[in-house]
């Protein structure tokens, strides 16, 4: 074989290996951002139908959302810390119980 047509081969793998790893990183990127979409949307909308205004059920805790959710606590709590439509009750001070509401 001719050293060129070699290190043709040795180019073209590469650039076709790097074009194949940006793809599945893109389609990564894209998958976590529809599965982050997603569980918050079923989160607001499971608060917003379970929570009645001005009642003592009207705050949730991280493991009654996430039981009803199919979703594990840590994922509740990054769900609800970063959602504006979902807020925590910081009115007891008290961290260990983190109840969470839909605004209203």
């Amino acid at each position: 074989m001719d050293e060129v047509t070699i290190l043709e081969g040795v180019i073209i793998g590469a650039v076709g290996g790097a074009i194949a790893g940006l793809v599945i990183w893109l389609l990564e990127l894209a998958r976590k951002a529809l599965v982050k979409m997603w569980d918050t949307k079923n989160v607001e909308k499971w608060l917003q139908l379970n929570t009645i205004p001005n009642h003592p059920k009207e705050w949730r805790s991280t493991r009654t959302i996430a039981s009803h959710n199919n979703l594990t606590e840590d994922r509740i709590r990054y769900i609800c810390s970063y959602s504006s439509k979902i807020q925590l009750n910081s009115k007891d001070g008290n961290d260990s119980k983190e109840m969470w509401k839909f605004k209203n």
